[in-house]
């Protein structure tokens, strides 16, 4: 399953470090984050509870850029 959310962030610098998170995050099997357009697209292992792996995607992603936000 993908899905994709609006994210706020401040650089590219920035928007590359959310998707390393991202990517490393179980549950998930891979994360493209699009700074331009302020997408973060995920798509998710089968079997994936959605909603607690993108609280795990945006606690991760909250300790590399502090000021982002992801919205679910």
């Amino acid at each position: 399953m993908k899905k994709s959310y609006a994210i706020e962030v401040d650089c590219a610098n920035c928007a590359n470090k959310m998707e390393q998170a991202a990517k490393n995050t179980a549950g998930v099997k891979d994360a493209t984050v699009n700074f331009m357009a302020l997408k973060m697209h995920v798509e998710f292992e089968e079997g994936a509870d959605v909603a607690a792996v993108m609280k795990a995607v945006q606690k991760a992603c909250k300790k590399v850029e502090d000021d982002c936000e992801i919205y679910l």
